[in-house]
């Protein structure tokens, strides 16, 4: 009775220590996953940052004139009222 009862209990303990081993080595493959997308991230926004770099260099001393928004010129009328006091 004792020796299944150990038995049991070691064989309990390794399936435990193997679920922790396996969880452990899923969180490595995620954060190195995630460590990849972050890298190919900021490589985007290199690229992008370098090439808005290179664009203004090329338009240096340029005059550009844009047009305003129209939605930006429309705006409320407020009306004030006096206060008599």
């Amino acid at each position: 009775m004792i020796l299944l009862s150990i038995s049991g209990l070691f064989r309990t303990v390794l399936i435990i220590l193997g679920v922790l081993f396996l969880l452990q080595i899923i969180g490595k493959m995620m954060q190195a996953r995630r460590n990849i997308a972050a890298e190919d991230q900021m490589k985007r926004e290199e690229a992008a940052a370098q090439r808005l770099k290179s664009e203004s260099k090329k338009n240096f001393g340029k005059t550009t004139i844009s047009k305003p928004d129209s939605n930006s010129i429309k705006g409320e009328f407020t009306d004030y009222e006096e206060v008599e006091e």
